[in-house]
């Protein structure tokens, strides 16, 4: 009796490891299926449709002179522009959390404006903005400095697009710094720069390359603003995501998806290596 009481008891081993492998398959489950409908599943397609072409095929497409000038103005601009964002990003930062001025909450807010605008729309105002008769553009017209419809205008597209990334991901950190380390080490003699460079800056690099690792693929991706703000002429301000669009206007998925190919291999390679160096950095730190 007291045998089958045992085993009839729902609390007994066998139940406990059940519940237990309940409690860590179903997390897994849920993830590994999400993950795999939204991410993994619409990767392998694009993969299968670019394995269609036979290798020598691939190469010709992907290392053709107008995909390669199309890579060149994507990515060397998409990184310039996280670069200049990781400065003045990092300074929107500091002004919001260290400062107090009237309208701060409404430029805070701002700051958020390039997630709830459509791209088209962000497009169409960079333009009209930085046209050679806008409020800015004209400015730079008589110098001979033409912005919009130039691979400038692509490039203040993406630091458009991108700026709250780094916004985003610097502010939390900051607002959790304590003022007091920062007014010991002025205690100790250290100047204003040598507390940012050997005091602040060091916990707040790993957030910062953080914040340029997401504005560089967010303004790799970019489309719908730099379709418009771009002239789209290929070897001057032709972008990949174009390229691609217009290859599927053409009917050329093949070629479509092996751009797409390069771009992700290329795009991952880069977010890679970005996060070895976050890894070190915090090695060394600690």
């Amino acid at each position: 009796m007291a045998g089958s009481s045992a085993i009839s008891n729902p609390q007994s081993p066998i139940e406990n490891i059940k519940r237990a492998i309940g409690k860590i398959t179903l997390p897994w489950g849920i993830t590994l299926g999400y993950l795999s409908l939204m991410l993994l599943l619409p990767v392998a397609a694009m993969l299968l449709k670019a394995s269609t072409a036979n290798p020598a095929e691939f190469w010709k497409i992907a290392t053709s002179p107008i995909a390669l000038s199309a890579y060149d103005v994507t990515f060397f601009t998409a990184l310039i522009a996280a670069l200049i964002n990781g400065v003045f990003g990092t300074l929107i930062a500091w002004v919001l959390v260290r400062y107090d001025f009237p309208l701060k909450r409404i430029i805070d807010a701002v700051v958020d404006l390039p997630f709830a605008l459509p791209t088209s729309v962000a497009g169409l105002t960079l333009a009209t903005v930085y046209s050679d008769n806008g409020w800015i553009g004209s400015l730079f017209a008589p110098l001979g400095i033409k912005i919009s419809f130039t691979r400038l205008g692509v490039g203040i597209a993406m630091i458009f697009i991108s700026l709250p990334f780094i916004v985003r991901t610097v502010q939390p950190v900051l607002n959790e710094m304590e003022k007091e380390i920062e007014e010991a080490a002025w205690c100790l003699g250290a100047s204003q720069f040598e507390t940012f460079w050997r005091v602040v800056l060091p916990p707040l690099f790993p957030s910062i390359l953080t914040g340029v690792a997401l504005g560089f693929s967010r303004a790799v991706g970019e489309y719908g603003s730099t379709v418009i703000v771009a002239s789209n002429i290929p070897f001057k301000d032709l972008i990949a995501p174009v390229l691609i669009f217009q290859r599927l206007e053409q009917y050329d998925y093949a070629g479509a998806t092996v751009i797409g190919t390069v771009m992700l291999a290329i795009s991952l390679a880069m977010l890679f290596a970005i996060n070895l160096l976050q890894a070190w950095r915090r090695r060394y730190d600690g």
